[in-house]
């Protein structure tokens, strides 16, 4: 078994999309003599080695010229005027800024003549940067049909997480931007919904391992950029799909006794639209979506053991219906060639059924002790307006940009839950009612320099949270009902950065500071039982670093160092207890406060013709670290997920990237990351529902993953996606998690304007979650053997 694993990842495959990079170069023409602007100029860019000709243009009544869509690399660059000396100068173009200004050039009227001109050098074969990877959905066949979580769990240095999150580096400390703004759907400086988003939608996904001085200081993992389709064609033009799909076609673990059935033959069904009409100075957008699924979305068995009673063997099954309606819209106006106006829209609604069955049997299951049912009724409306300015000034590339963005988020959560004891049977609900109103107005400038740029810019947010929780008990109710109430959460953040960034053909130097003042209000019911919030406030510097060397041609050295902070979210400070597990009960704590972190990286890449290795040492230094910390409370049977501020933490791994093009019909791409994960000792008290302290020593392990991917192109225009992926054993709060594997597939051929495509997710049905947790006076194993079998298939059409 061992050799035909070893043997099956020596084959599979994905690639990631990389666009070419293409700068912009500008300048203004001038007499050397008294500084007045030459107008009609013969301006042209050749190679450096030989002096071909790649394309000219001729300066302005102004004196201005620019030249679009220059590869980087080195070049030489001509200036020839009738009366003026023929001037020759080296060009560096790098790939740090899509602008390059040469700044004032001077023409002498007294001939000059040149002898010999040597540059060295050659444009570089990798045009992403070695901080910034960007990869295209339509490439990812094997999860085509899916949603944005389903889309990224392919790309190399993702990993996908529990609760509907995906892990960078092993973190789930990631901030997802959707068209590079935060929004409520995806969470606002976390992750969240990206099961809500469908990857038809998705132009690409950029990910972002070292975020610079521009972004929101938020994320120590780093950033994910999901952008939205938005074709540039002239006219009228689209595209139509339809995805359908059947996920659980059998059981991986069957129920315990006298429990309603799990879903099986869940299906899957994802039309989507997208339209785009360009003409002139008007360009419209429409992308809609409608996701529906159903789901085994969960399907654990655990086993306790309490130090003050009998084990105790449980199941938690949750069958869930969703039906998610997702349509974005806008116009991008340019009335000159200067200024750009764009206004958009977003709106989502996510409609959830959760049907879920949890019941508690002795350990040789003889007795059933409890059965816990509940049936979850949430829906969750977004919607989003944004208004965008950008003034192009005469200086290709000197840019201003506004923007002002406004998101409404509303979280409608009903519950009911069916208490099922030896004795009685009680009725209990409770309602949720969260609103989240975001304004955000941001400013950027960006100004060309002969080597490099200058980028400036401010932000303004004011965020506002009412939320509200009212309990309904029944007979005996197991519900906290003193523990509801409201509570509003405040928030403001102010914060400005300037960056710099300097190149030439053999240093690159990017330097950034972000300041942010913090202020967060978080008022809470008087008559909670357990919870007062004072708030906090600070305002702290975000630096940035990248340096890099080129020692030649094929190979460049980076080192990074950055800052960043992960703020706690409404949710994580929430007071309401949440009781979709009956004897696990999660509760914010609004005590937390933030985590800071210092990363460090060393990174080198090599490329060459039909390939490239990139590997990056890395190293983080968290401090306050936030995690959720289990205890009971005497001789309940109940665990209290508290979150927490667990003190100092550590992460250093080495992750390394291989890409290689074997021939024409087949790619390569394998991805590795090792990493040593260090929690130090802490102690800290759950403060609900009544005081209790926990100690935790010092722990580590050593962890990783590997995923190899790959693309064949097979006779009749047929493409052809294998991917593995393997997650080693790694630390979880209080224990520890199992290694898991998985194997996907997919297949598309395209007929002319035709898309046609299958796919399969873990095919061999492997992938399960295993965990083991140990708390003050209690313990647990538990083995979730949720959906990940997926088939599907689909048609788009372009037109």
């Amino acid at each position: 078994m061992k050799r035909f694993i070893s043997g099956l990842v020596l084959v599979l495959v994905t690639m990631c999309s990389q666009a070419q990079h293409a700068v912009t170069v500008s300048g203004l023409a001038k007499d050397s003599s008294n500084q007045a602007a030459l107008a009609f100029v013969n301006v042209t860019i050749h190679k450096a080695p030989d002096s071909a000709f790649i394309t000219g243009t001729i300066t302005s009544d102004e004196g201005r010229f620019s030249l679009a869509g220059i590869a980087p690399g080195t070049y030489l660059l001509k200036f020839s005027y009738l009366g003026y000396q023929t001037k020759w100068q080296p060009l560096l173009v790098g790939q740090l800024s899509n602008y390059l200004s040469v700044g004032n050039v001077s023409l002498q009227h007294s001939p000059v003549s040149i002898n010999e001109i040597t540059v060295t050098g050659k444009a570089d074969e990798i045009s992403e940067k070695m901080d910034k990877k960007t990869f295209s959905p339509a490439a990812n066949i094997s999860q085509a049909g899916g949603s944005a979580l389903d889309a990224m769990k392919n790309l190399p240095g993702v990993t996908a997480g529990q609760d509907g999150k995906v892990l960078l580096r092993g973190s789930d400390k990631v901030m997802i931007l959707i068209d590079g703004k935060q929004t409520a759907l995806t969470g606002m400086g976390g992750q969240s919904g990206l099961d809500n988003i469908p990857a038809s939608a998705i132009a690409k996904i950029e990910i972002i391992n070292n975020p610079s001085a521009k972004y929101d200081a938020n994320g120590n993992a780093g950033i994910i950029n999901i952008i939205y389709k938005k074709e540039k064609k002239e006219g009228f033009n689209g595209k139509v799909g339809l995805t359908t799909g059947l996920g659980a076609l059998w059981e991986k673990k069957g129920n315990l006794p006298d429990i309603r059935p799990q879903y099986t033959a869940t299906p899957k069904i994802n039309p989507s639209l997208s339209l785009n009409y360009r003409k002139n100075k008007v360009n419209f957008f429409f992308q809609g979506d409608n996701l529906y699924t159903k789901t085994l979305n969960k399907n654990e068995f655990t086993e306790k053991w309490y130090e003050h009673g009998e084990p105790i063997i449980q199941q938690v099954k949750r069958n869930r219906t969703t039906n998610i309606i997702t349509g974005k819209t806008g116009i991008d106006w340019q009335p000159d060639d200067k200024n750009l106006f764009t206004i958009s829209g977003l709106f989502s609604s996510e409609k959830i059924l959760d049907r879920g069955d949890e019941p508690f049997f002795n350990a040789d299951l003889s007795e059933r002790q409890r059965l816990w049912q509940f049936l979850e009724d949430e829906l969750k409306t977004t919607a989003t307006f944004s208004a965008g300015w950008q003034h192009q000034f005469k200086q290709p590339g000197r840019v201003l940009q506004m923007n002002l963005n406004y998101t409404f988020h509303r979280e409608d959560e009903k519950y009911f839950f069916t208490n099922i004891m030896p004795t009685y049977t009680g009725l209990d609900s409770f309602k949720l009612l969260s609103d989240e109103h975001v304004a955000d107005l941001t400013a950027d400038y960006i100004h060309p320099l002969r080597f490099g740029r200058f980028e400036g810019g401010i932000k303004f947010r004011r965020r506002y949270i009412p939320t509200n929780m009212q309990f309904k008990p029944g007979l005996h109710s197991p519900l906290d009902t003193t523990a509801g109430g409201w509570a509003n959460y405040g928030e403001i953040i102010p914060a400005a950065y300037g960056m710099f960034v300097f190149e030439n053909k053999d240093f690159e130097v990017e330097a950034g500071m972000r300041v942010e003042y913090v202020k967060l209000n978080y008022e809470v019911n008087p008559q909670h039982n357990t919870y007062r919030s004072n708030g906090y406030n600070y305002i702290q510097p975000f630096p940035n670093i990248r340096l890099a060397y080129h020692l030649n041609e094929h190979n460049k050295l980076s080192l990074f160092y950055n800052r960043r902070v992960d703020r706690p979210n409404e949710v994580d400070i929430r007071i309401f207890p949440k009781y979709d597990d009956a004897e696990i009960i999660k509760v914010g704590n609004p005590e937390l406060r933030p985590q800071f972190t210092n990363t460090f990286e060393l990174g080198y890449k090599t490329n060459w013709l039909n390939g490239y290795l990139y590997p990056a040492l890395y190293h983080k230094r968290m401090d306050a670290t936030i995690t959720r910390i289990g205890t009971i409370v005497g001789n309940s049977n109940l665990i209290y997920n508290v979150f927490q501020n667990a003190g100092k933490s550590y992460q250093s791994g080495l992750e390394v990237t291989l890409s290689q093009k074997i021939n024409k019909w087949a790619s390569l791409q394998l991805n590795m990351n090792g990493y040593k994960n260090i929690i130090e000792a802490f102690s800290v008290i759950n403060k609900y529902p009544e005081p209790t302290l926990y100690t935790d020593p010092r722990e580590e392990m050593f962890s990783g993953n590997v995923k190899l991917n790959g693309m064949f192109q097979l006779p009749s225009k047929i493409e052809l996606q294998l991917t593995a992926i393997y997650l080693a054993p790694d630390i979880v709060p209080q224990g520890k998690i199992y290694s898991r594997f998985s194997i996907d597939m997919g297949a598309k051929k395209t007929v002319g304007r035709n898309e046609f495509f299958v796919n399969a997710t873990d095919i061999a049905n492997t992938l399960r979650i295993k965990r083991d947790v140990t708390g003050n006076g209690f313990n647990y194993s538990s083995t979730d053997y949720l959906e990940t079998q997926v088939f599907r298939m689909g048609y788009n059409y372009k037109f």
